[in-house]
């Protein structure tokens, strides 16, 4: 069986039940479903703090734990995307009320009262989701705190325009594997503004390349379209620049599609491919 080892939950001496006759493993476990309860919680390579960061799960998502060990550390995969791997046990809790609304600010404060002057208990991002269980003078009462209900929308609320939603990052650092505006990657930033629209998305960039839509030459190319290149994706913004987040500039930026595209081929790489969302 071929498998892409990201998003599947096999190692060799564990792997999900429904896996069994398919892979190969000393042992398989049914796996239980647990919620984020951090603000954003690292997903890891390895069980260890130094491990390279793959993505982030944020406050709310679901993930099924397939194994905790005894370092403090969950083994499991994110319902969201499928991403497999390590996270902090301790930011993990069994399935609470289920999510009702989800933050639409880039970051938004969480109170342990209904007051602004009080210190904030949690910092949520962009795309987290909560359950609010009653409104109190102007905030969202939940299990993480009191939230500005300004910061809120129910889930069915869907962004118009994926492109305005990746301009609110502009400036936010680059971070390899993050998806908030404390940093993010170039498919992080994609990822993100695309699922504020409620368009389903894959992690990486050669995932989105071989997810999304129908190719067209780059001298189409118009806003929303993604462009690809070896290990990279940048979100036209107009006729003549992208918005990405890239470890040239070390932030979400927007770059004149002919300075990126004679930039790279510096580099000696070339666009593998334009896609319309």
């Amino acid at each position: 069986m071929n498998f892409d080892p990201r998003i599947t939950p096999v190692r060799p001496d564990l792997a999900a039940k429904r896996l069994e006759g398919k892979v190969t493993a000393a042992r398989f476990a049914e796996g239980e479903e647990h919620e984020v309860i951090d603000a954003q919680a690292p997903l890891r390579e390895r069980p260890s703090p130094d491990a390279p960061l793959m993505t982030e799960a944020l406050l709310g998502e679901r993930v099924t734990v397939y194994e905790f060990d005894q370092e403090g550390w969950a083994w499991g995969q994110l319902a969201g995307d499928g991403y497999v791997g390590w996270l902090p046990a301790n930011a993990l809790m069994p399935p609470r009320d289920a999510p009702t609304h989800k933050v639409v600010a880039l970051r938004t404060l969480a109170f342990p009262g209904p007051s602004i002057k009080l210190p904030p208990v949690a910092m949520p991002p962009l795309g987290s989701r909560v359950a609010m269980s009653r409104e109190q003078d102007r905030f969202a009462v939940s299990a993480v705190g009191f939230i500005p209900l300004g910061h809120l929308a129910p889930l069915a609320q869907r962004e118009k325009d994926f492109v305005a939603v990746a301009e609110r990052f502009l400036g936010v650092p680059y971070l390899w594997g993050g998806k908030t505006n404390l940093g993010l990657d170039c498919s992080g930033l994609v990822q993100v503004a695309l699922g504020a629209c409620g368009i389903p998305c894959p992690r990486d960039s050669d995932m989105q390349q071989n997810a999304f839509g129908t190719t067209i030459d780059i001298a189409q190319a118009r806003r929303g379209d993604l462009v690809f290149w070896k290990g990279h994706v940048a979100i036209v913004r107009d006729g003549a620049n992208v918005i990405h987040a890239n470890a040239h500039h070390m932030a979400v930026a927007v770059e004149p599609i002919a300075t990126a595209l004679a930039r790279i081929t510096a580099a000696g790489s070339h666009v593998t491919s334009v896609k319309r969302v």
